[in-house]
């Protein structure tokens, strides 16, 4: 099972003064839209996301399909089947993906310690 590319989305207060935090700790921006309050930033093979008011506890966040530049890689597990092995082994989905079809689908889980997992495929 390839998940692809890890990162942890962070829910934030203010947006604007975790982006000044994370640049001095040596993150770059790499993506999102500081006006729509969130932002994903990078320091060496590191990945966060930052999201304000767009959810309530931090993400363990996996996108298949992805390398931690949010480039395509050519082999991947497609989220579907990711979701499939899951089921099978008896985890529990907090949300599913669509069971047919291709390209862009994501769905979640939750850890035994309450920590939620988004694995979100982009293509």
């Amino acid at each position: 099972m390839k998940l692809g590319a890890f990162s942890v989305s962070l829910t934030v207060k203010d947006i604007n003064k975790s982006k000044a935090f994370y640049e001095k700790l040596g993150f770059e921006t790499l993506g999102g839209e500081l006006a729509n309050n969130w932002l994903i930033m990078k320091n060496e093979d590191t990945v966060i996301g930052l999201f304000q008011g767009m959810f309530e506890k931090n993400i363990l966040t996996f996108n298949p399909g992805w390398n931690q530049n949010a480039e395509n890689v050519e082999s991947f597990t497609d989220v579907r089947d990711i979701q499939k092995q899951l089921l099978e082994q008896g985890v529990v989905l907090q949300t599913k993906a669509e069971e047919t079809g291709e390209g862009p689908a994501h769905f979640t889980i939750e850890d035994p310690d309450g920590n939620i997992i988004l694995v979100d495929q982009h293509r």
